[in-house]
């Protein structure tokens, strides 16, 4: 590969794996201090190297990953997740489960409490009322 193919942005790296849902929401979370490398700050203007380890703290999770491959433009999931190596500690994936078990939204589950119509309706016929 050539010299210049070789540099890519932080930002641009972070949503073209899907980080982020978009590349300004990316450099942002940057200049937030959401981005950490080496333990500092990472600016968004940052080059990324294959090797590096970055924390991104994102709406749903911490993460830690690991690059292991360039990517320059957005692709589909199953192929961003090839460019880079999720390493989030064990205790903070646990903590992102527990969290999602107890939250409520207050929305019904679905099969489960209250009977729909046609639950009721069968119900009624098979008591015979």
């Amino acid at each position: 590969m050539t010299e210049a193919k070789e540099k890519l942005r932080l930002d641009k790296y972070l949503w073209s794996i899907r980080l982020f849902k978009t590349r300004s929401a990316a450099a942002t979370a940057c200049d937030s201090g959401k981005v950490k490398f080496e333990g500092g700050q990472a600016k968004a203007a940052k080059n990324v190297s294959i090797g590096d380890e970055y924390e991104v703290k994102t709406e749903a999770k911490r993460w830690r990953i690991k690059v292991t491959g360039l990517l320059h433009n957005r692709v589909a999931y199953a192929e961003a997740i090839k460019h880079y190596l999720d390493i989030t500690p064990e205790e903070e994936i646990q903590r992102i489960q527990y969290q999602a078990a107890s939250f409520h939204t207050g929305k019904r589950r679905s099969k489960i409490g209250r009977p729909t119509k046609k639950e009721r309706r069968d119900i009624d016929d098979f008591f015979g009322e």
